[in-house]
């Protein structure tokens, strides 16, 4: 059994941990192994300390869905302590939030994609963290897709966005403290930080070998899956196809009305998209694209986790649907994660350059041969960052 970063900070606090006032990011899923709250907990083990709390995208309960949809302050019904949204109106912490405490533990279930927002409201309270002098402790979690492979492009300066801070690619393979440490070290941060390591975690683990209970971080990241697939499968939120929002298996599975699975897959035939198996089928959401519509695509099925590469499968499958459907094939339109002119694809993929060579109907092994020397250099960031081997 793994143990957390907030098991180990309750059973050895660090140095310089006594006395102070504490904030604490958070969501719904900041449990221990036991499914209790890293807020119970802190509460229970430093009575008196904890001063407020603060909460990502999605709201404290993992209620709110996906792009642009707010959640308010207020205050946490549970203790009455202040509760601040991160994604609200502004999205970074301000000084008088940061008045309220001496030390911002965070402790955060990230799910090892560069898109997933979580990284972003982190890196924001470091900024903030070092603008104000205040220290941040990092509780670590497990990556749930791995820490061995790194997939993807390194994303552009000029498609840095809420969804893409930093040049790193969409498969990171680093657990949330060791974002927090490569943020901090080689972007030119400089907080005061400090991670709490987890004890028993491997980077070849997936969340599955770890013996933790999952709890849903986001509405859409209903299982351990759900997750395995979206470093690939998030990429549709760029485009009129339906990933699967509105349904019970999000980024699992994706279609659309216009979609023949049977063209798909002659068009992919002989394709290299290992540890997977794409499943014919129809479904209808209930919400969000296509709602009320019959979409017909896939669910994907993974065989084999070392093998599949997610951000591969999904890119050969959105070059598939472009050039068979270039009449019902479209483009998500702006705005995405405030951003109101670019096109949300570009900020997904951190690249107009590879949006505008799958158009052009480049090979997805050559695109990946073109950015491996930009992965060669953030592995080396990366290696630096390591805390497991």
């Amino acid at each position: 059994m793994v143990s957390l970063g907030i098991e180990e900070l309750l059973s050895a606090p660090p140095e310089g941990f006594a006395g102070s006032r504490l904030g604490l990011l958070c969501n719904q899923a900041s449990t221990d192994s036991r499914l209790r709250h890293s807020r119970d907990l802190i509460t229970s083990r430093f009575p008196g300390r904890l001063t407020c709390l603060f909460t990502p995208q999605h709201g404290f309960f993992s209620e709110k869905q996906d792009n642009m949809i707010e959640s308010e302050h207020g205050r946490d019904p549970a203790g009455g302590l202040p509760l601040f949204s991160l994604y609200s109106r502004e999205r970074r912490p301000t000084a008088e939030m940061f008045d309220l405490f001496d030390l911002l533990v965070i402790d955060l279930f990230d799910v090892g994609t560069r898109v997933y927002t979580f990284l972003s409201t982190m890196a924001y309270c470091l900024e903030t963290a070092a603008a104000f002098g205040k220290k941040v402790l990092v509780l670590d979690r497990p990556n749930p897709v791995g820490g061995d492979l790194v997939e993807g492009n390194i994303i552009e300066r000029d498609c840095y966005s809420f969804v893409g801070l930093y040049p790193i690619p969409m498969r990171h393979g680093l657990t949330f403290g060791e974002l927090a440490l490569l943020i901090n070290r080689h972007f030119g941060v400089g907080a005061d930080l400090e991670v709490v390591p987890m004890q028993g975690w491997r980077r070849s683990m997936l969340f599955d070998d770890t013996g933790l209970p999952w709890v849903f971080p986001s509405p859409n990241m209903p299982s351990p899956l759900s997750a395995l697939v979206y470093p690939g499968q998030v990429i549709w939120e760029g485009t009129n196809i339906s990933e699967g929002r509105g349904t019970c298996l999000p980024f699992e599975i994706f279609g659309a009305p216009f979609i023949t699975p049977d063209a798909v897959l002659a068009r992919i035939r002989g394709t290299a998209i290992p540890g997977c198996f794409l499943r014919p089928l129809l479904f209808e959401p209930t919400a969000n694209k296509w709602q009320g519509r019959a979409c017909r695509g896939f669910q994907l099925h993974v065989t084999d986790a070392p093998l599949f590469r997610p951000y591969r499968t999904s890119l050969v499958l959105l070059q598939a649907v472009m050039e068979l459907y270039p009449e019902a094939f479209a483009y998500k339109e702006p705005p995405y994660e405030y951003e109101y002119e670019r096109l949300p694809l570009d900020l997904i993929v951190g690249s107009r350059e590879v949006r505008q060579a799958l158009e052009k109907g480049a090979g997805i092994l050559e695109l990946e041969r073109s950015w491996q020397n930009g992965l060669d250099s953030f592995e080396k960031l990366r290696r630096d960052v390591l805390l497991y081997n």
